[in-house]
């Protein structure tokens, strides 16, 4: 049962990663240096003092950045690679009863394809807010990286104390995240014709 929950801890964590690559990060090294939070002896580094003023300063510039257009699209792409990366670090390292080669097989897979699908899920929405600057100003980028500055802090908190709730609203996050990017997918595919169709020289019929 111990390890369940601490499985299902490290898809909450990776889900919040999804969002804040850092945040989760520092918040779990710094509850695990004050012992409030056991972790795998593997993962012991994120408790350094030097590493966690690292992801202080990187948490600091995401959660900064993010809230103006054009930096937030920068820091999205570099995060397509990090924020997968922190999901599997922050799913194995709450994992405490498992083999290292084990927990960072199933952090990879459990914690990694998390963060990779709800950072995608995100991004898409972004897309279409980004799209409406023009309307709004940048404005709706910036209420919408708040909101999720508070979805991610309030996550990491479920998260730990109440791993089986977060890894409900987790799976319920995915779900609509798949619709998401499948729409995305979807709707840039018919772009794409159009353009192509328009790119085609016209046929001129024979006399």
């Amino acid at each position: 049962m111990q390890i369940a929950l601490q499985l299902m801890m490290g898809v909450g964590l990776a889900a919040c990663a999804g969002l804040r690559a850092w945040l989760p990060l520092l918040c779990v090294g710094l509850l695990a240096r004050t012992g409030h939070l056991p972790l795998n002896p593997s993962y012991a580094f994120l408790v350094r003092t030097d590493v966690l003023t690292v992801l202080g300063v990187a948490a600091l510039i995401e959660l900064l950045g993010d809230k103006i257009v054009g930096v937030d699209h920068m820091l999205d792409a570099f995060s397509t690679l990090a924020r997968p990366i922190a999901g599997t670090l922050l799913a194995a390292s709450v994992s405490t009863h498992s083999d290292p080669a084990i927990t960072t097989i199933l952090g990879l897979i459990l914690g990694g394809g998390t963060a990779l699908t709800i950072h995608t899920g995100k991004a898409a929405i972004r897309a279409h807010s980004t799209a409406l600057v023009p309307l709004h100003g940048g404005i709706g980028n910036a209420a919408l990286s708040f909101g999720e500055d508070a979805v991610s802090l309030c996550g990491i908190g479920i998260a730990i104390w109440l791993p089986i709730l977060a890894f409900v609203l987790t799976i319920s996050a995915l779900g609509i995240c798949v619709v998401l990017i499948r729409a995305a997918i979807r709707q840039g595919s018919k772009l794409f014709a159009k353009r192509s169709n328009r790119s085609k020289p016209a046929v001129i019929p024979p006399a």
